[in-house]
């Protein structure tokens, strides 16, 4: 069976964090191989870092969502600090999300600007999330000069045009479990066209299951079903996704080691 990789997880979140062995049991029997569990604040940042080390086909980001309002937002040093660990393969996830904060986002978008800020210090990529946010991300990717780390705009949901303007900057698109969706006409018709070395695939679990199992908690073992999608809308094979999106994980988070 073709080995898969999860590019983005959230396997220390209830319920997946409380029945792990089931978890990588159910992941291994669907031919995923590895998985990165992202980080989304510091406070929780140690539970991610102990499942990369615990796990040798776990791997860790640290970094916190452009979501986050309560917890400790960290300086560019406290993320180059802890993106020091070998375990640690990304900075994020990152980035800017309108939909569910309002009024004056410079907080965001300054937070924003450090992460990839430590992405560069570290050389390390970056996971971004964007949401009703897609041209002030770009913006301050193209003024940080976020090119030079790299990274994946993960979960992705925008147009052809910001998944190009993406790509002109050395990051890769990353497909979830929404490619699946029968509503999701024009997510489909880009990943139809974004070039097979930049693709991505990701459950984003817990949340955001595939077809045929939306609606009920997302685990890692799900990405098959964004691969086999891919792949019929790519018109190959679900072989040649799981290669491909597999050798493109490796390529990008390059201090991450496959194991055998």
């Amino acid at each position: 069976m073709s080995l898969l990789v999860d590019s983005h997880c959230h396997i220390n979140f209830d319920p997946l964090g409380g029945q792990l062995p089931a978890v990588f049991e159910h992941a291994k029997a669907n031919g995923v191989g590895h998985m990165l569990c992202v980080s989304v604040n510091l406070e929780d940042y140690p539970q991610v870092s102990a499942l990369a080390h615990a796990h040798a086909n776990v791997f860790a980001s640290v970094g916190v969502h452009p979501n986050e309002r309560d917890g400790r937002d960290p300086s560019v040093e406290e993320l180059v600090a802890l993106a020091g660990d070998a375990r640690v393969v990304a900075i994020g996830e990152t980035g800017l999300d309108y939909f569910r904060c309002r009024g004056d986002m410079d907080w965001q978008q300054q937070r924003f600007r450090r992460h990839i800020r430590a992405a560069l210090a570290v050389g390390k990529p970056l996971i971004v999330h964007t949401r009703e946010a897609a041209q002030d991300t770009l913006r301050i990717m193209e003024e940080e000069g976020a090119r030079q780390a790299g990274g994946v705009m993960h979960c992705f949901t925008e147009n052809w045009d910001t998944a190009q303007r993406a790509l002109a900057m050395n990051f890769y698109i990353s497909f979830s479990g929404i490619v699946t969706f029968r509503n999701a006409t024009a997510l489909r018709d880009v990943a139809t066209r974004v070039p097979a070395e930049r693709l991505l695939v990701e459950t984003d679990a817990p949340y955001l299951a595939p077809m045929p199992h939306r609606g009920r908690t997302n685990e890692p073992a799900y990405v098959r079903h964004v691969a086999e999608c891919l792949a019929e809308l790519r018109g190959t094979t679900f072989e040649a996704i799981a290669e491909q999106t597999t050798r493109n994980f490796f390529a990008l988070f390059n201090t991450a080691q496959p194991i055998q």
